[in-house]
């Protein structure tokens, strides 16, 4: 999946074209996360793991149905830092690969998923609404999101969403010092189709995402924002760029060209 939600309680569709009220937004609503005891549990977590992974290559595992064609047993024995997003978790049935982090902050797969970020040992990093309902403990950080289109190099204070997870998982891997990083199951199209961020109801089957059962049985999801997270995209291809990195695509096949192509067998190689 490549969707997130964008919206926020404090904003209304007039405060949009009103940037005083969008600050206001903004300032009230990190003052509230300031105030509780996860942020600052969250944020020592985050900083610790600034830059730790410097040189490094990282893989971030998009939701797609190409997802499937990856050859984890390959990305394994590669021993390459991956990040799973959302429910990456509907993975774990039919591989014994685990990824090394999983990132999640929209609201929606948050609440859908919170039986599995509340039992599991891997490291979490979920947008500060899970706090109400996901336990704050080592391996879970909070991160607290703006509504700012910005590139965030370092997410201890916050990360903008850019319509996509993956931009934040993008973000992530930037903190913690990857310059080097490939994109997986990133299909860019999907099957179901409407309005941009529009919440939608879904049918007995998912065929937009790597498992069925994804958002299927009558859950609520959002609709992708393609053009919205091309721009978010734009933005994280340049930042990589400026400081002597890159993010590639090795999805195999998908509609996603912002990024340059190349095959992921070719990217675990050392020294390419």
């Amino acid at each position: 999946m490549t969707t997130t939600h964008h919206d926020d309680p404090l904003l209304t569709q007039r405060d949009v074209l009103n940037p005083y009220r969008i600050g206001l937004g903004f300032m009230l609503r990190r003052l509230k996360w300031d105030l509780n005891p996860q942020s600052w549990r969250s944020r020592s977590v985050l900083r610790a793991c600034k830059d730790g992974h410097a040189g490094q290559k990282a893989v971030i595992l998009c939701n797609g149905p190409s997802l499937l064609k990856v050859d984890f047993d390959a990305l394994h024995q590669s021993g390459v830092f991956c990040f799973g997003l959302n429910k990456i978790n509907l993975l774990f049935d039919k591989t014994a690969f685990r990824p090394k982090c999983v990132v999640a902050v929209n609201p929606l797969v948050l609440e859908q998923n919170q039986a599995f970020y509340n039992q599991t040992d891997l490291p979490l990093f979920l947008d500060s609404h899970a706090a109400a309902f996901v336990k704050g403990r080592p391996n879970v950080a909070f991160l607290h999101s703006n509504v700012f289109p910005i590139f965030s190099r370092d997410v201890s204070l916050s990360v903008f969403q850019g319509y996509t997870v993956t931009f934040v998982a993008m973000q992530l891997a930037f903190h913690m010092g990857f310059r080097e990083v490939a994109l997986v199951g990133a299909d860019h199209t999907f099957a179901t189709k409407g309005p941009a961020n529009k919440t939608v109801v879904s049918g007995e089957k998912d065929e937009s995402h790597f498992d069925p059962n994804y958002f299927a049985g009558g859950v609520q999801w959002q609709l992708p924002d393609l053009f919205q997270s091309e721009v978010a995209y734009t933005m994280a291809r340049d930042m990589y760029a400026a400081f002597g990195g890159r993010v590639v695509n090795a999805t195999d096949g998908g509609k996603l060209e912002v990024f340059e192509r190349q095959p992921l067998s070719a990217f675990l190689l050392p020294g390419s």
